[in-house]
């Protein structure tokens, strides 16, 4: 077994890793309106922007867990790492928005190798209970704390240096966590493999790649356009597919066993709705800051800083309080701050006042932090320890999963209303998305309260009993 200090180096290099996956989301939906300018792809295209890395990323991100388990964990992850970073070159020197959206699929590949690796390492690394707790905490506080910041580090080098540089910062960090990796990471794999399930992969693609072109496009082409129609019909059908196929494979790519307990299925759902609230909370707030309110990059950068101090702050916190005594009341915060913050916006104008709107950011990353912390250790804990890749995998989709939606349906709902420039019909049109994401914090209250319970601890555990008797993260 590795020592406390050799433990707590492999949980900062994975950290590492989460920390430029997450900084790169929320750096760019910042520099949106500096990359319309320069290269034109309207507002769908926009959406793209964010949603291609996304859906790619939620996509693989269970193959990726896997691969790990099949391959070696660090092979994966250093492989993962170097895609990211020529992903995050090629983004820096794309001629067009189409080759834009291109180069950011390359980048989800990269990262689709990062987190559930990482994950699964953090899991085989911190066998005692507690202290796997606390390091899970704190891997979920830097998640948080990466896509907080992600807008104030995306605002400064638009301004300073032009939108490409956001994708600049991730090579230095991508070689140093490359160089650590080999250094301090020892080789794992699982005692038992899973076995690659091709069709299952290509189900999960074709269900969010196909939902999330219906959401997107639909505003434009019209909702009941052939296309959106096969679109959504082609995401019915996937879904059907992953319910009748996996339960009948033994190693499906989504075990859907794992759903049996409470705590986990609980999990995934806030996961979503968290995601999906901050997604959308992000998009509308970059469009509002500077489309409406004409505020620069860094400017808008700066606005938001009260919400990434708050998630920096609170997210440690959050950590510990799961290892100490559990998910339930930062559950049942994160999920009142959220839907108070989206409520605080529903009503905003072009000349609402700072004060109001900072007040907003404030109770939204206080919500914001506490979420990332109890929701991993939620996903994860029960889970047999050979299967941590896959569940940490299907935690870590969740949430691109609800980034990808609450950008594609914020977006949809705002600019379908929207007759004519930006500046003008903005506020008004995203009112109704605006109290969509205060029901996401609705969603995050109730099942934090319900997966918190005695009852559904039991869940948890006939779960992980069911799924492999021997071998059980307590």
């Amino acid at each position: 077994m590795e020592s406390k200090a050799s433990r707590v180096g492999i949980l900062l290099v994975c950290c590492l890793s989460l920390f430029i996956v997450g900084l790169d989301v929320t750096a760019v939906n910042i520099a949106l309106p500096s990359i319309g300018r320069d290269l034109h792809p309207g507002i769908s295209g926009l959406q793209w922007t964010v949603d291609a890395y996304t859906v790619v990323l939620a996509s693989l991100l269970m193959f990726g867990g896997s691969t790990g388990d099949r391959f070696g964990r660090r092979r994966t992850f250093v492989t993962g790492l170097g895609v990211f970073a020529a992903g995050s070159l090629l983004c820096s020197v794309a001629p067009s928005a189409g080759l834009l959206v291109a180069f950011r699929v390359v980048q989800a590949v990269g990262a689709s190798m990062l987190n559930p690796v990482a994950m699964s390492i953090i899991a085989n690394t911190f066998t005692d209970p507690r202290e796997r707790a606390q390091a899970v905490g704190v891997w979920g506080a830097v998640f948080g704390i990466s896509m907080a910041l992600g807008p104030v580090v995306g605002g400064t080098l638009v301004s300073a240096v032009g939108w490409r540089s956001i994708f600049w910062v991730n090579l230095p960090v991508a070689l140093a966590a490359i160089v650590l990796t080999l250094r301090f990471i020892p080789e794992s794999r699982a005692p038992r493999p899973r076995r690659f399930d091709p069709v299952g992969q290509l189900l999960v693609i074709v269900l969010l790649a196909a939902s999330t072109f219906g959401i997107i496009e639909a505003p434009g082409r019209g909702w009941s356009s052939p296309v959106i129609v096969a679109a959504f019909a082609a995401a019915a059908a996937a879904l059907a597919g992953l319910l009748l196929y996996e339960p009948r494979r033994r190693d499906p790519l989504v075990d859907l066993r794992f759903f049996r307990s409470t705590p986990f299925a609980a999990a995934i759902v806030i996961s979503v709705a968290a995601f999906a609230a901050f997604g959308g909370f992000l998009f509308l707030n970059t469009l509002y800051l500077q489309q409406v309110r004409e505020l620069s990059a860094v400017q808008a950068g700066l606005v938001t800083v009260p919400m990434a101090l708050m998630t920096v702050v609170v997210s440690p916190l959050s950590g510990r309080i799961v290892g100490r005594h559990g998910a339930r009341l930062p559950l049942a915060v994160a999920g009142v701050c959220i839907l108070l913050g989206c409520a605080m916006l529903a009503g905003i104008e072009a000349a609402t006042p700072l004060p109001h709107l900072i007040a907003a950011y404030v109770v939204f990353g206080l919500g914001f932090g506490c979420v990332n912390a109890p929701i991993t250790n939620t996903a994860v804990s029960g889970m047999p320890r050979a299967q941590a890749g896959v569940a940490a995998a299907i935690a870590s989709t969740s949430r691109q999963i609800g980034l990808t939606l609450g950008v594609a349906i914020v977006g949809a709902v705002a600019t379908s209303r929207v007759d004519g420039p930006l500046r003008a019909g903005l506020t008004a049109a995203s009112r109704p998305a605006w109290w969509t994401l205060t029901a996401c914090g609705a969603v995050v209250l109730v099942l934090g309260l319900l997966a918190t319970t005695g009852r559904a601890r039991d869940s948890a555990r006939r779960t992980a009993a069911e799924l492999d008797p021997e071998a059980v993260l307590a």
